[in-house]
């Protein structure tokens, strides 16, 4: 137990994970199969007046709650439980907001797998099964997940299940080799998650490098990652030595589309790591705070609003912690 104080509750550290370093022959359908519009503008630009590409129905947040889910890790990546609503700030464009609901239960959740099978990854597909099985087992037994691989077009290799085994099974039918439609296959993930379950949602990307072959830009992709109410964690097993432009942007890539949405981007050089970095993702996905409020104001239909959440604890603390949550939201245009 790690005591705090005073009125402060105690909170438990959960068992420790190893702190990361620095920083398909067989499917069941295809992008097109899901209704995904590649954007037809050859310059890869989208109007500036739209938000999201065509094609794509995005999900906005309520005007009348908003939902925050919150995960607060220590140094070592480790989940922190047991903290309560006092301990909890929440600010919306710099004005505090009132908490309205606060829940810290291990509710199922709907996650999708969105796993790189370009020939770089040849060399990596026992430890990348490894990593999937790790992280199922961290799973609540309630979740449901579903598996996208992707090389030179991402397939939908196992449709929505709440039996891990499907997944790990539907995997091993998968070969590497192509290039790396890394963003078509986040947006594939983005729209498949729109038939999910439960409430909440997360998408997991395993990859080896750099987008080369997608039909998507990157800004199309952050478009619609800004509006959907999806997490989005990522693991870049990047090799020390790039010898290409995309290898080189693939950190940023990664890190730019997920922490935007409360996630969080890891990159490891040795693959030796994937399987204590998805297993470490998936207690996080289970020990999360989920914060609710009515904004203060009426919010203006299509305007992205900033969200800002901060800890309520002695500094000695917080200096300690990191906070992870959804960097905003937009006001639904429904």
């Amino acid at each position: 137990m790690f005591g705090l104080g005073g009125s402060f509750p105690r909170f438990l550290l959960l068992s420790a994970f190893t702190l990361i370093t620095a920083a398909a022959t067989f499917s069941q359908s295809s992008i097109d199969d899901i209704h995904i519009i590649p954007r037809k503008m050859s310059s890869g630009a989208i109007p500036a007046t739209s938000h999201v590409p065509s094609g794509i129905s995005v999900i906005h947040s309520s005007a009348d709650l908003v939902t925050v889910p919150v995960t607060i890790t220590d140094n070592l990546n480790r989940p922190v439980t047991g903290l309560d609503q006092d301990n909890f700030q929440l600010f919306e464009d710099k004005m505090p907001q009132e908490i309205k609901n606060f829940s810290k239960e291990d509710t199922p959740v709907s996650i999708g797998l969105i796993v790189d099978m370009s020939g770089s990854m040849a060399n990596k597909i026992d430890k990348t099964q490894e990593a999937i099985r790790e992280f199922c087992q961290e799973a609540n037994p309630q979740d449901e997940f579903f598996m996208i691989t992707f090389a030179d077009s991402p397939q939908l290799a196992a449709d929505f299940t709440n039996q891990p085994d499907d997944i790990e099974n539907n995997f091993l039918l998968t070969r590497a080799k192509g290039r790396t439609s890394l963003l078509d296959a986040v947006y594939m993930g983005l729209r498949k998650i729109r038939d999910a379950r439960y409430p909440r949602r997360a998408l997991l990307i395993l990859s080896d490098g750099g987008d080369n072959h997608s039909r998507y830009s990157e800004r199309d992709v952050k478009s619609v990652v800004r509006e959907a109410d999806v997490l989005l964690y990522s693991v870049g097993t990047f090799d020390r030595y790039v010898t290409t432009e995309e290898e080189m942007l693939g950190p940023e890539l990664l890190r730019s589309i997920t922490e935007v949405t409360g996630g969080k981007a890891y990159t490891i050089s040795n693959i030796a790591d994937l399987p204590a970095v998805t297993r470490a993702i998936g207690a996080q996905l289970r020990h999360q705070y989920v914060l609710s409020y009515r904004p203060e104001a009426k919010p203006e239909k299509g305007k992205w609003y900033k969200i800002n959440v901060k800890l309520r604890l002695p500094k000695s603390l917080r200096t300690l912690l990191h906070v992870n949550a959804r960097a905003g939201y937009y006001a639904s245009t429904e």
